[in-house]
């Protein structure tokens, strides 16, 4: 994950600090002496480091006491307001026109990941927002980003317009827009042409664009993996288009950060959103606060509860805690919530939305391996209905037979029975410790196998 090497840095640097009741000027200037080095090692921007140490050394040596915090917890909050002005302050929303359709402009260098970001936002923005975009083929001079759009447009059920390689892109995003206001489109996302670096050609022909159709949104995607290089073409697209947002890609590679804490204080433009993965549903808005918590250790809760909500179906979570309670539970239904976790993204990302998981004994270094689940899906899938609903039936014929179906041996069929037969004799003791008492019932839904 992004910031992983900066999170355990500034983790560790703020521990030292953390339970103190008395703090001395010299602490604070230890302490912001190791963050300078751990922001510098992760590729942030060295005037903006500088900039940034100054704020907390400032506002941690002349603080107001709060009566709630010890004096290392002040210092701490301090770190996390500053880290979160430092990423924008607060989410910068999406613009809507006045008159639909809204008109948005991705552009960046090739290799960025512009055209499947364009893919990306159309589908938060249908799955989220409850629009209705339309994507547009503006690159005209490579053909494979046409294709590429039109693919994903396919995968996604949405319109592409596309007037081939031959046309003028002024010309293909105008007819666009025309089209968009005849189907009832709300949002028009027009897909530019890239580089492979910065040229007065490029530049040329986006200002061309954006003056034509004059666009409500013009965002800059960038590489989080370049690190400062990233900094330095949000610049120069900044001086020449007036950019006003960012999405950052690949911020759930293994990245130093630093370009998610210097672009907005080079740019003085918010990061809009953040690409986490390779499918088409990982895009995420960018919240400053959350992320901040996140590099901190103090987890994000919240957006673990928005996973959640998007990804899992309220009234069948319930039902499931009802049988986990009466210990009805099935194998059938926990192949069912293991599919609707996973549904939520890689499990270690969403370990480390959790408070204090880095602290937590044998979270902080586990490498939770997806074949593992993979493994315990194809036993369950290997059984049949019967079985899934009375383990009771298993005999050694039936456990070799599941074996040989799944590709697993005897020994892990038998490991994932006695699991699972201890995990319902548990649930079933935690619902006799609330003997019926009215109200105690959990809210929301488990993680049986984690």
């Amino acid at each position: 994950m992004a910031f992983e090497g900066l999170a355990d840095r500034l983790q560790n640097t703020i521990k030292k600090i953390t339970g103190k009741g008395k703090v001395s000027e010299q602490d604070v200037k230890e302490m912001t002496r190791e963050v300078r080095l751990a922001l510098l090692e992760a590729d942030v921007n060295f005037k903006v480091v500088k900039d940034f140490i100054k704020r907390v050394k400032e506002r941690a040596i002349g603080q107001e006491v709060m009566e709630s915090l010890t004096p290392g917890q002040q210092v701490i909050k301090v770190v996390k307001e500053e880290l979160t002005n430092l990423m924008g302050g607060e989410q910068s929303k999406i613009a809507v026109a006045d008159r639909p359709p809204t008109v948005i402009m991705m552009v960046g260098l090739q290799g960025a990941g512009k055209t499947t970001t364009t893919g990306k936002l159309a589908n938060l923005l249908r799955k989220k927002y409850n629009r209705n975009p339309l994507l547009v083929a503006a690159d005209v001079y490579r053909p494979a980003a046409i294709n590429q759009l039109q693919t994903l447009g396919k995968q996604l059920s949405m319109p592409v317009f596309s007037l081939g390689t031959d046309a003028n892109p002024v010309d293909i995003a105008n007819q666009a827009i025309e089209q968009a206001k005849a189907d009832h489109n709300d949002y028009v996302i027009i897909d530019t042409a890239g580089r492979l670096h910065v040229d007065e050609a490029l530049m040329g022909e986006l200002k061309q664009i954006k003056a034509d159709v004059k666009p409500n949104e013009v965002f800059l995607v960038v590489d989080a993996m370049t690190g400062q290089d990233a900094v330095n073409v949000a610049e120069s697209f900044n001086e020449q288009l007036d950019i006003t947002g960012v999405v950052l890609t690949k911020l759930d590679g293994d990245t130093r950060g630093g370009a998610a804490l210097s672009i907005k204080a080079v740019t003085d433009k918010p990061i809009k959103f953040a690409g986490m993965g390779e499918k088409l549903d990982e895009l995420e808005a960018f919240h400053p606060e959350r992320m901040a918590s996140r590099i901190l250790g103090m987890g994000d809760v919240l957006s673990l509860i928005e996973k959640a909500q998007e990804n899992v179906d309220e009234k069948r979570a319930k039902e499931l805690e009802e049988k986990m309670r009466t210990a009805s539970f099935t194998f059938d239904d926990f192949l069912e919530q293991m599919g609707q976790v996973r549904n939520m993204g890689p499990i270690e990302d969403l370990i480390g939305m959790l408070p204090g998981a880095n602290k937590m004994k044998g979270l902080k270094n586990v490498q939770l391996d997806e074949k593992q689940i993979s493994h315990v899906e194809a036993i369950i899938q290997s059984m049949t209905k019967k079985e899934r609903q009375d383990p009771s039936l298993m005999n050694a014929s039936r456990k070799k037979r599941i074996a040989k179906g799944s590709g697993r041996s005897v020994t892990e069929v038998n490991r994932l029975l006695k699991q699972f037969d201890e995990m319902k004799k548990m649930m079933k003791q935690m619902s006799n410790m609330q003997g019926g008492k009215k109200g105690k019932k959990g809210k929301g839904f488990n993680f049986p196998f984690m």
